[in-house]
């Protein structure tokens, strides 16, 4: 986990397998579902109710024994299934379109601060900017350019393939 990412995980209890109640730093409280995640074979252990209540946290991981789930990606997968923009979303848009702080920041016309906050979760996306980075993505308007309307299918299939 990176230590310059801002919400601390304060507690864990486990509900229902394979849910957990997650409370935040930020004063959230977001119920993630794991069962994509206890498929694998390493997590057989963990699907026995009696091992999935052990859960417990450090502040920085979940974990049960020796095994352990980063507070990051947690946070990722609790804020995308209540339908929020996670920062592993924002992160993924600035490495899918090589973007630096900077290059993003000028994208979305926000500040470079911004941009950073954003990517190491310190402040919530709002749905406009995300939608804003998936506008930018299907148009990559020129520097100082704002397109008047989305490429055609054709046209944008021709500017990915």
């Amino acid at each position: 986990m990176s230590e310059f990412f801002y919400p601390k995980l304060e507690s864990v209890t486990a509900l229902e397998l394979p849910y957990l109640r997650t409370v935040w730093s930020t004063g959230e409280v977001l119920d993630v579902d794991l069962s994509k995640i206890l498929r694998g074979k390493a997590f057989a252990e963990i699907r026995k109710p009696e091992v999935f209540r052990t859960v417990h946290t450090d502040g920085q991981s979940i974990e049960w024994f020796d095994t352990e789930l980063g507070s990051d990606n947690v946070y990722a997968w609790a804020k995308e299934q209540a339908g929020e923009v996670s920062h592993d979303m924002f992160g993924g848009w600035m490495l899918r379109n090589q973007l630096s702080l900077s290059s993003a920041a000028e994208a979305l016309g926000i500040s470079r601060r911004m941009v950073s906050y954003y990517r190491t979760a310190a402040k919530s996306i709002p749905r406009a900017i995300w939608l804003a980075c998936l506008g930018w993505e299907v148009t990559r308007p020129e520097p100082n350019t704002l397109p008047m309307e989305l490429p055609s299918a054709k046209d944008y299939a021709a500017a990915h393939a």
